[in-house]
């Protein structure tokens, strides 16, 4: 089994990092990061680099595709090179995920048309006109796609596609020996939660920065 992490240009690490944790552990798997060229490509503040192994053209059919978000995923929205990869190997993965605004990229790539996905909440809006069904649910299964909202969910989405890859237990045990158990010291974590002031100040952000 194949599981391909997109890198891009400004990537969230966390969109890529938290799956890599859970699938990498796959009993069996050769978990791949990869990128339009091989070497250090950086994160959204350019302090942290991930290293793409492959190139997508030497991946060119992974059983699972995960595409991270970030800042960087604007660009990419134009960049025919990935559009293209995802849409191939899409025809023969067994599930095709992304975390974040990569859902912006698979609905992009024509992949979530007519489908219930997440993705970031400040992005809901942005999916619905690609012609997904946004929904603000944090992980959703839609056939072989598989969505998951803002960056820490990654984690959640990666677990809970372990579970259908494996088992519950072999997924349990990986979230054991992670110790993954939120106990956060703010709860909020989603608008529907956080202080309202804060929410508008977001919202307002994103209208201007368009």
């Amino acid at each position: 089994m194949q599981i391909a992490i997109v890198l891009f240009d400004q990537f969230t690490a966390l969109d890529a990092v938290g799956p890599y944790e859970v699938l990498s552990r796959t009993p069996g798997a050769e978990t791949f990061f990869v990128a339009e060229h091989t070497g250090p490509v950086r994160n959204d503040n350019a302090s942290l680099a991930l290293t793409a192994d492959r190139t997508l053209a030497e991946v060119p059919r992974p059983d699972v595709v995960v595409v991270p978000g970030g800042p960087g995923q604007t660009p990419q929205m134009a960049n025919p090179v990935l559009l293209d990869w995802l849409r191939a190997a899409d025809t023969g993965s067994t599930w095709t995920t992304s975390v974040c605004t990569g859902a912006l990229l698979l609905a992009k790539a024509g992949l979530l048309d007519g489908r219930r996905a997440t993705s970031h909440w400040l992005a809901l809006d942005a999916l619905t006109g690609l012609g997904a069904k946004a929904t603000g649910e944090r992980v959703v299964f839609d056939g072989k796609y598989v969505t998951a909202a803002g960056v820490s969910s990654g984690i959640d989405m990666g677990l809970a596609l372990l579970g259908r890859l494996t088992d519950d237990r072999t997924a349990q045990r990986v979230q054991l020996l992670m110790e993954y158990d939120p106990q956060p010291p703010y709860d909020a974590g989603s608008p529907d939660k956080a202080p309202a002031d804060l929410v508008t100040e977001f919202r307002a952000h994103t209208r201007h920065s368009k």
